[in-house]
Formats: C-alpha cells, sequence, structure tokens
C-alpha cells in the first residue's frame, strides 16, 4: 500500500520513479496478483495516470487490462475501471487548447491502439457481451468505448458487429435503457455504427428502430427539444439516407404522418433558440430524405403522396407564408417544398392553390418570385426560390401554360402583379444575377413543351413611349447584339448566358422559333462575330453558347427563309468560322469548370453569385445537342438528301410494316373465330360421344333381349320334341313368339321413321359443319384432328350396325329352326288324329309361315335401312344438342310460366280475402251483402221451381 501511496502523491523517501516504471509496476501487479482487490488497486492506479500517460498506458497495460475483461466478469468495479482505462487511450478528446501538430499525434496514437484492440474480432465480441452487463459503471464505458472504436476504425469493427450474432440487437437495447445517459450515448454510438452500411441500417430498422427514435423525439418535445432530438434526428437521416429498403419501411410503417407535428408554428416566431433551428434544420432535412430527386422515381413519388393527404405539404406552406421565421429556416422550407412538389401533378396543382396572408391575397408563387428578382434579399433564399419554381415547372405543362398566360395580352391584369411582369422585371433588370434567374425560370416555363414555345412569340413588350412594341424574343437578342446603349447589362457574362440559354431553349425543337429568330437580320451577323473572335478566358463560355444557338437554327431550320437556309447558314459558318473553330468553340461550353458541377443534381448550389452560371436542365440540353449540331454542321448537302432518301425510305417500311400489322391483327381475328368454331365443334364431339355411349347402351340391351328369345326358344323345342301330342300348345306358343317378333317389327318401323325424319334435318346441319370445317382447314390443324376423330366414330357405328345385323341373322335362324321344328311335330303326330284337326294345325301352320316369311322380310328391309341410319347417326347428334337446348328452353318458359300462374293465383287469393274482409265489414255494419254462396244457392232454388212447373 505504501507503493500506491507512492503513486498517488504520497511522500516517499528517496528519488521518485519515472511514469514509465510505475505503469510497469502497475501492470506486473494486474498481471501477477492473486487477491482481486491488489489488481482492482492496480487498475485504478492505470485509470488515473492513462490521460498523462496515454502512450505508455496503452502500449504497456492494453494486453493487461483485456484479460481483465475476460477473466474477471464477476466484479464489475474492476471491469469499470479497465474499460474506462481504455477509453483513455483509445479516444481522440478534442481539445481547444491543444494545436494542430498535437491533435494530429493524439489522432494518430488513437488509431494506432484501436487497431490493436481490434486486429482480434474477439476483443470487440467480448465488449458487445459486457454491455449486457446492467451494471452502470460497467455499461456506460462499454458504450463510451465501443463508439470510440467505431469513430477510429469504422468499417472495420462494424464488419466484427455485422457477423456478431445478436450484435446489433444488443445495442438497440440501449434506447429502452431507463438511464438517460446511456440512452443518450447508445444514439451516438448507433450513429456511428449507422454510417454508410446499408445492411446494418437494414438490421436497425427492423428493429424497430423508427418505433423509438419517434418516441423519444415526442418525449423530448419535437422540435423544442434539446440535444437528444438532434441525435435522434441524426440517427434517423443516417438510417434513411440512400436506402431505399428504409425509405420503403418508413412510409408503409406511417411514420410520414407521425412528423407533420413536427412542422407546428404558431403566430410568434420570434426568439428561436438555436438549439430549435438546428432541429428543424434536420426534420426539414428528414423530409428531403425521402423525396430526394436521387431516389427512385417510384418511391419519391410514393412518399409525395403520402406527405399531401397527411397534411404535411400543407403545413410546411403554412411555414413558408408564416412572419418571424428565421431566414435559414425559411431557405431551407422552400427548399423542401420545392422538393415535395417535384414532378407531382396533385401537389404542384396545390402549391398553385396556396396564397400568402396579404391584402389582397397573393399566390405564393408571385410572392416568392418578388423574393428572387430582389437583389437585396440574401443569395441563397433567392437560389432556393429559384429551385422552388423549377420543381414546380418540371413535368408540369399545366403550370407552364400557366406561367406563359400571364404574358399574354388577353390575360394581363393591370392591377396586379403576375409571375410574367414579374420575369419579365427581372430579365431586364440592373442586376445580373436577377437577369440569369429570371431568364433561367422562364426556360423552365418551356423546357419540352412546344405549345408554350410558340406561345410565347406573340409576347409584345413596350420598350419606351413613343415606339411600337417588339417582341419578347426580339427584346433578348437585342440585349446581347447592341451593346453600345446597354454596356452596364449586355457586357456582364452572367446576364448574357442567361439569355443565351433562355434562347436555346426557346428554339429548340420549335422550327417556327427559329424562323422569327433569323428574321432579324443582325442575329446571325452577330453570332458569327462573337464566335470568331478571339477573347479572353471569360467570354470563352459566351462564344460557346452562340456557337449553340447557332447550331440549332441550322439543325432546326426548315428552310422557310431564302436567305438563311441549312446550306446557307453552313457556308456562312465554313467562310467565316471554319467547322472546325465552330466545333472546338461549342465544346467550350461542357469544358467549363461550373458546368460538370450544375450537371450533377438539379438545386442550384453555388458558393456565391459570380459562379451560378449554369442550369441542371440545360446541362441536359447540351449533351442531348452537341453532338447532332456537330453532325449537322459537317454534312454535306448530298448526305442531307442521302438521309432524307433514307426518312423517305424508313417512312415508307414503316407504311409497310403497319399494313402488315393490321393484316396480322385481321389475321388474328380470324383464327379467333376459328378457334371459337374448334371449340364449338369439339363440344358437339363430346355429345356425340356421348350418344354413341347411349346406343352402346341400348345394343347391349337388345343383345340381352335376343339372348332371352333365344333361351325361350330352346326351351320351347325341347317341349315339342318331349311331347309331339301337343301340338296346340307348340302352335301357341309359336304365336306369342310371332305377336312378340311382330312388336318389336312396330317399334323398328317406328324407330326409323323417326329417324328418317331426323336425318333431314342432320343432313343440312352436317353439310353446314362441313363447309365450315373446309373454310376453317387453313387456320389450323386443330379442324382436321375433329374430322379425323368424326370419321373414326362413323366407322365405330357402321361396326355397331354389323352386329345389329348379325343378330338379325341369328334371330331368323332361330325363327326357321322354330319353324322346322314345327312342321317336324306335325308330321310325326299319330295318325289316328281326324282330319279336321289335321287341316286345321296345316292351315294354321301355312298361315303362320306366310306370316313368317313376310315378317323376314321386313326385317331385312329395316336392318338395311338401320345400316344407313346408323352410319349417319355420329353426324346426327348435333340435331339432337340442338333440340336438348330448345327443350331445356321450353322447360324454363314452362317453369316461369307456372311462376307468374302461381303469382297470379297468389294475388287471387289475396283478393279473394280483402273481398270477404270487406263484406264481413260491411255485415257488421248493418249493410246487405249478397254472397257468392248466397247466390249459388238462390239459383238453385229457382232452378228447382221451374223444374216443378215443367212437371205440372
Amino acid at each position: 500500500m505504501n507503493f500506491l501511496r507512492g503513486v498517488m502523491g504520497g511522500q516517499a523517501a528517496g528519488p521518485q520513479p519515472s511514469g514509465a516504471e510505475t505503469i510497469q509496476k502497475l501492470c506486473d501487479r494486474v498481471a501477477s496478483s492473486t487477491l482481486l482487490e491488489d489488481r482492482r488497486d492496480a487498475v485504478r492506479a492505470l485509470k488515473s495516470l492513462s490521460k498523462k500517460y496515454r502512450m505508455e498506458v496503452g502500449t504497456q497495460a492494453m494486453d493487461h487490462l483485456i484479460n481483465i475483461l475476460q477473466t474477471d466478469r464477476s466484479d464489475s468495479e474492476i471491469l469499470g475501471y479497465a474499460l474506462d482505462t481504455l477509453y483513455n487511450i483509445i479516444c481522440n478528446d478534442e481539445e481547444e487548447e491543444q494545436d494542430e501538430a498535437a491533435q494530429k499525434q493524439a489522432d494518430d496514437l488513437g488509431a494506432q491502439f484501436t487497431e490493436q484492440f481490434v486486429q482480434d474480432p474477439e476483443h470487440v465480441t467480448l465488449l458487445l457481451a459486457l454491455l449486457e452487463e446492467f451494471d452502470f459503471h460497467v455499461r456506460w464505458p462499454g458504450v463510451k468505448l465501443l463508439t470510440a472504436l467505431l469513430k477510429n476504425q469504422c468499417v472495420q469493427v462494424q464488419g466484427i458487429i455485422l457477423v456478431s450474432p445478436m450484435g446489433v440487437s444488443r445495442l438497440m437495447d440501449l434506447l429502452a435503457d431507463s438511464r438517460e445517459v446511456i440512452r443518450n450515448d447508445g444514439l451516438l454510438l448507433l450513429q456511428q455504427l449507422t454510417k454508410s452500411n446499408a445492411a446494418i441500417q437494414k438490421i436497425v430498422a427492423f428493429e424497430n428502430a423508427f418505433e423509438r427514435l419517434l418516441d423519444i423525439i415526442t418525449e423530448e418535445g419535437s422540435s423544442d427539444g434539446g440535444i437528444v432530438v438532434e441525435d435522434c434526428l441524426l440517427l434517423l437521416v443516417n438510417l434513411l439516407k440512400n436506402n431505399s429498403s428504409n425509405q420503403n419501411f418508413f412510409k408503409e410503417g406511417s411514420y410520414i404522418q407521425r412528423m407533420k407535428p413536427w412542422f407546428e408554428v404558431g403566430d410568434d416566431n420570434s426568439g428561436w433558440s438555436a438549439q430549435k433551428v438546428t432541429n428543424l434544420h434536420l426534420m426539414l432535412q428528414l423530409v428531403r430524405v425521402m423525396v430526394s430527386p436521387v431516389n427512385s422515381p417510384g418511391a419519391t413519388a410514393s412518399c409525395q403522396k403520402s406527405m399531401y393527404q397527411c397534411g404535411l405539404l400543407q403545413q410546411l406552406c403554412t411555414i413558408l407564408m408564416a412572419t418571424g421565421v428565421p431566414a435559414d429556416i425559411l431557405t431551407e422550407t422552400i427548399n423542401t417544398v420545392s422538393e415535395v412538389i417535384r414532378g407531382s401533378q396533385v401537389n404542384q396543382d396545390y402549391f398553385a392553390s396556396v396564397n400568402a396572408p396579404s391584402n389582397p391575397p397573393r399566390p405564393a408563387i408571385v410572392v416568392l418570385l418578388m423574393s428572387m428578382v430582389n437583389e437585396r434579399q440574401p443569395f441563397v433564399l433567392r437560389c432556393a426560390v429559384l429551385y422552388c419554381f423549377q420543381c414546380f415547372l418540371y413535368k408540369n405543362q399545366k403550370g407552364q401554360g400557366e406561367i406563359v398566360a400571364t404574358l399574354l395580352p388577353s390575360t394581363i391584369d393591370a392591377n396586379s402583379i403576375s409571375a410574367g411582369q414579374l420575369l419579365c422585371g427581372g430579365l431586364f433588370s440592373v442586376d445580373s444575377l436577377s437577369n440569369w434567374c429570371a431568364a433561367v425560370a422562364l426556360a423552365h416555363a418551356l423546357q419540352d413543351n412546344l405549345t408554350q414555345k410558340e406561345q410565347l412569340l406573340r409576347v409584345q413588350l413596350a420598350t419606351s413611349l413613343g415606339k411600337p412594341p417588339v417582341s419578347l424574343l426580339q427584346q433578348c437578342t437585342n440585349i446581347l447584339s447592341q451593346g453600345d446603349k446597354i454596356v452596364r447589362r449586355g457586357s456582364k457574362v452572367q446576364t448574357r448566358v442567361g439569355l443565351l440559354m433562355l434562347l436555346c431553349t426557346w428554339i429548340n425543337n420549335c422550327p417556327i422559333a427559329v424562323t422569327h429568330f433569323l428574321h432579324n437580320q443582325e442575329n446571325v451577323p452577330f453570332l458569327t462575330a462573337q464566335i470568331s473572335e478571339n477573347l479572353g478566358e471569360d467570354e470563352r463560355l459566351v462564344q460557346g453558347l452562340c456557337a449553340l444557338l447557332l447550331g440549332i437554327c441550322i439543325y432546326y431550320n426548315d428552310n422557310s427563309l431564302e436567305n438563311y437556309t441549312k446550306e446557307k447558314l453552313k457556308q456562312l459558318i465554313e467562310k467565316r468560322i471554319g467547322k472546325e473553330n465552330f466545333v472546338e468553340k461549342l465544346g467550350f461550353i461542357t469544358k467549363h469548370e461550373l458546368y460538370s458541377r450544375a450537371a450533377q443534381k438539379p438545386q442550384p448550389v453555388f458558393p456565391s453569385p459570380e459562379q451560378m452560371l449554369f442550369d441542371h436542365e440545360f446541362t441536359k440540353l447540351v449533351k442531348e445537342l452537341e453532338g447532332v449540331i456537330t453532325k449537322a454542321v459537317h454534312k454535306s448537302s448530298e448526305d442531307e438528301k442521302k438521309e432524307e432518301e433514307v426518312k423517305k425510305t424508313l417512312e415508307q417500311h414503316d407504311n409497310i410494316v403497319t399494313q402488315y400489322k393490321e393484316l396480322i391483327r385481321e389475321q388474328d381475328a380470324q383464327i379467333q373465330e376459328l378457334k371459337e368454331q374448334v371449340a364449338s365443334m369439339s363440344s358437339q364431339n363430346e355429345q356425340m360421344q356421348t350418344t354413341v355411349t347411349q346406343q352402346l347402351a341400348q345394343i347391349q340391351q337388345h343383345k340381352d333381349q335376343y339372348n332371352i328369345l333365344k333361351l325361350k326358344l330352346g326351351k320351347e323345342n325341347q317341349n315339342q320334341s318331349n311331347s309331339q301330342g301337343d301340338s296346340s300348345q307348340v302352335n301357341g306358343l309359336q304365336t306369342e313368339e310371332l305377336t312378340q317378333l311382330r312388336e318389336e317389327v312396330e317399334e323398328l318401323r317406328k324407330q326409323h321413321t323417326l329417324l328418317q325424319t331426323q336425318l333431314h334435318d342432320k343432313d343440312a346441319l352436317i353439310n353446314t359443319l362441313r363447309s365450315e370445317t373446309a373454310e376453317g382447314s387453313a387456320g389450323g390443324s386443330d379442324n382436321t384432328e375433329l374430322l379425323k376423330e368424326l370419321e373414326a366414330l362413323r366407322s365405330q357405328v357402321e361396326s355397331q350396325s354389323a352386329e345389329i345385323n348379325q343378330m338379325k341373322t341369328e334371330r331368323q335362324e332361330l325363327l326357321r329352326r322354330a319353324e322346322a321344328g314345327s312342321s317336324d311335330a306335325v308330321s310325326s303326330s299319330d295318325g289316328s288324329l281326324d282330319a279336321a284337326k289335321m287341316a286345321e294345325v296345316e292351315s294354321r301352320l301355312a298361315a303362320q309361315t306366310t306370316e313368317t316369311e313376310r315378317l323376314k322380310e321386313e326385317a331385312k328391309s329395316l336392318s338395311e335401312s338401320r345400316a344407313e341410319l346408323e352410319q349417319q347417326l355420329a353426324s346426327a347428334t348435333s340435331t339432337v344438342a340442338i333440340l336438348q337446348t330448345e327443350q331445356a328452353k321450353l322447360q324454363t318458359e314452362v317453369q316461369e310460366s307456372k311462376k307468374e300462374q302461381d303469382d297470379l293465383l297468389m294475388l287471387l287469393a289475396d283478393q279473394d280475402q280483402k273481398i270477404h274482409s270487406l263484406k264481413q265489414k260491411l255485415k257488421d255494419l248493418g249493410e246487405t251483402v249478397d254472397d257468392e254462396d248466397d247466390l249459388d244457392a238462390r239459383d238453385q232454388t229457382d232452378d228447382d221451381f221451374e223444374e216443378d212447373e215443367d212437371e205440372d
């Protein structure tokens, strides 16, 4: 203990040991002591020395401290000292008193010890396990240590945590800690953990991070909250920025609706604290993350729709028009509203309807444009208003038409200021920045809208008293070309660049505007003069834009002006400028240092007004036109003729292709019809198969009857042979058999008549089907298959008819046998029979023989007709289906008529009941009522009386 007193500052005799020696002894004690108290005291001493002797403690004690974390898990106090010591040697404290060299050395030292610590991933895993300890003295320093590790070696530590089981979940539990200091430091830890790692961001989001963070923001007072709200918002921005999965999860979870209360501001907006301004900045940034132009169009449109439906856009517009809002918050709100309405027709229409709370009310667009063209307003605010106007017109042809309409003579209102008037005022203002902003804003009103380009040609401006009005296009070219009278404005690069961008956008893809521009005799000489001169570095951009404007005049020239056709303008370039020089000057635009900056994102962000030269949409136009203009300038007249011929050929080919497409459509329709016919014929085929099955059943039934008859005849023959004397009984049996045969023949006649009647109808239907089948045979192979099936069915029916004929033959054979048996019985009878009885038997046999012969002939003729009918049975089944359909219809009609009769009976019954009740009421009232029963009785009495009189 005396040693520790010496270390901690007590008086000791002899020379004092150096810091490195003391740390070495403490490390030895940590490593060799068996008592927990001794190790704890040594680690406490190392903690006290870790800030002053950071290098020595980190070099000598790190391994011993990590060993303490592994072996002394049961003692929270020594764990806390070890974690604090590791935090002191790894963390890079930024102290204001340190100079840059000392700070750099400290940063290098922290990075060195961090790399040493995370070299073994198990150390980080051990630290994650220690965070599960609830003890404050372990959990809090553990959170701080892990945060420091992430600051120094973010990517490597993120990778270890990502593969660690339940690693992210353990860190998310920190947000649920009831101790605010741990929860707040947990927010800082998660901020470092989620930086630039989409996988960890997704895991944190699906660990219910959005719900917890929004709850904390609400508990802390939303925008009026403190630093904790700021930390939550920073973590939300980390989770959502450039992460489409989390953005979709945030939107689907209805968390956008919970953002609306953040932007509720009162009437008194003075005295905002710096923390509230910071919080609102981050809240607006969070909204912009959800609707950023760099997101996928579908996700952005979905978020924009949700923001309008929940009222968030309306709340932002309220801030936009409120008074007393700080300038930086107002600027950021304008940028946020811009991206919420960009490309969304519903949101753009709502924004167009917003009015400022002034007297009289003015549209919000007009109020914002007044700020844009006012040179006394802050530069960032003017840029924000320009961005808002651009977003309002982005893919909004309706809004473009409304803006251009405010410039047309028929819609100008002298009593109010319109957007068009403000743009014209800014376009010809003294301030060059106003010139540029107004030119770009007006160019966006014409972007990809041929109708408005032509409408804007009608705009006339009154330049001065006593002079006729000039067109807006003419006035823009006058400012460019007549530099003598307007040296202050026309010579400024920013003004000229803005006007040239407006003109290029205006006449691009608009031959009428090109003709109007070329109609002024001074424009082409001015452009060629500007391009051919050798000017300074600042004027190169103007030369490039002039070359672009002249190239558009060539490319979209309809050759309506004889002096300025495509060929003559090319010759002029070749003589005055030179083709190579022209292309070189055209390339000055894309080589400018500010071109690439403007091409990166739609929002105009410039460090100073002088660098505000390019517009984002214009960079797209330059990229599109540079190549085609270069080709158009180098092309000869012969090449152009060839191209025109190729275009005509392509048009002809297109026409041919269109004709073939129409033919294919017709053939498709025909094929569809044939398919429907095949389907109907297939259904008919199925019905025919059903009918054949029924016929097979009938044939089987006939076979059974035939076998029964055969058995009966066999028994009769036996009886005749056993009792020859009972010839009268035999003849009686034969008479019964003949009677049965007559009945069967009569039945066959009826069936023959019925089948012949049906056959005529079926023949006509078969002929129709065959003609349709012949027509549809070209449409596909299905009809051929169906015909094959029909032929197979016919052959099947023919075989069945052959079986019927065979059965009939056998029946005739049996009849012959019966006849022969009867004749034998008669011949073998006793000769003692009397002549009368013999004559009677012979006459009866003769009659039976005659009848049998007649029946044979009829059976033969019927079998022949039956064979013919059964051969055509397959084709007749369609008529059966039609008759069945008609029968179903008749049954349906019968059912409906029965239902109507039942309804009528019900109505009659109700009426009789009502009449009866009314008669009963009349009887109760004393009235005399003749009932039908009484009338019937009276009629019966009268009839009886008349009969009595007749009798008298």
